[in-house]
């Protein structure tokens, strides 16, 4: 009995953890304010709270092919842009293959607040982010 409660208590706190979807109307006025100024095209933009920012998601058929997160304050932390998974470097294919024994579901060119490139790729329950030259950097639960 108490694995079971345990284990609920465990599952409930890692859901808690992940992103979750916020309305519009919940999203502070600086950060609205700071999507319309540097992504003035972005519409029909779905919200989302990540590791305490909050992500602006729109574009493509998903509905995700542009993301970008901004702080509470309406600081920039990073964007992210879909790419085909074709568009990576060489050697990143082979790594997840080799590492992980699982198919890369979506990836996409990532910068962050500092201006970093880098590549994001979306496997089961993580992402991975890569270098530009296609070195593997860390792993980050998704």
């Amino acid at each position: 009995m108490l694995k079971k409660v345990l284990s609920i208590a465990c599952l409930a706190c890692a859901l808690g953890a992940a992103a979750q979807d916020i309305k519009t109307k919940d999203v502070p006025a600086a950060v609205k304010a700071a999507l319309l100024k540097q992504f003035p095209s972005a519409t029909k933009v779905s919200w989302e709270k990540e590791k305490g920012n909050f992500e602006a998601n729109w574009g493509g058929k998903s509905g995700e092919d542009h993301s970008v997160q901004f702080t509470p304050a309406g600081d920039f932390a990073e964007s992210v842009d879909a790419i085909p998974v074709s568009a990576l470097p060489v050697s990143v294919a082979p790594y997840v293959k080799e590492h992980y024994k699982t198919a890369i579901r979506e990836a996409g060119k990532r910068v962050d607040a500092a201006g970093s490139h880098t590549y994001e790729v979306e496997i089961k329950g993580k992402d991975l982010l890569f270098t530009t030259d296609g070195a593997f950097l860390q792993e980050e639960k998704d």
